[in-house]
């Protein structure tokens, strides 16, 4: 019973930080178009730090309790263990220490432009904004299909 709790907590608070890992890029798009009106920018810079702020709470949440899915049985031997033998637990967290640093340089570039520095240009935001997606799927698949 407790480890269908701690795996339901996991997987909340991961969609929480994958929401903003999905937001704080588009939110950069909405700045760079906004450039011209300080009203606009200085909101949603606002949001951009809040945002950014809440995701690495979410972030910190989920790796607590997934560390407590992948190390919890050591500690309770009632908890199974759930990688037991394979190594896509490492595939798998290589993929989200690249998310992590994705998430990390949206938000340097966040901290840029609050700081009076330039973005790149909508589209290429636009463009950047999708790579998280094809590495969210990679992750997925992996833990479904734990295929090694």
């Amino acid at each position: 019973m407790a480890y269908l709790w701690i795996k339901t907590a996991h997987i909340v608070f991961v969609i929480a930080w994958m929401a903003c890992v999905f937001y704080l890029p588009r939110v950069l798009v909405n700045i760079a178009e906004a450039s011209d009106v300080p009203a606009v920018r200085e909101r949603l810079l606002l949001m951009g730090k809040r945002l950014y702020a809440f995701g690495h709470n979410m972030f910190g949440l989920a790796v607590a309790f997934g560390v407590l899915l992948w190390q919890g049985f050591r500690v309770w031997p009632a908890l199974p263990n759930v990688v037991a033998g394979g190594h896509w637990i490492d595939a798998k967290l290589a993929l989200v220490a690249l998310l992590l640093a994705y998430f990390i340089a949206c938000g340097r570039m966040l901290k840029r432009t609050a700081a009076g520095g330039a973005l790149p240009s909508a589209k290429s935001l636009r463009w950047i904004n999708e790579l998280p997606v094809l590495v969210l799927v990679a992750i997925v698949y992996l833990v479904l299909a734990k295929p090694f």
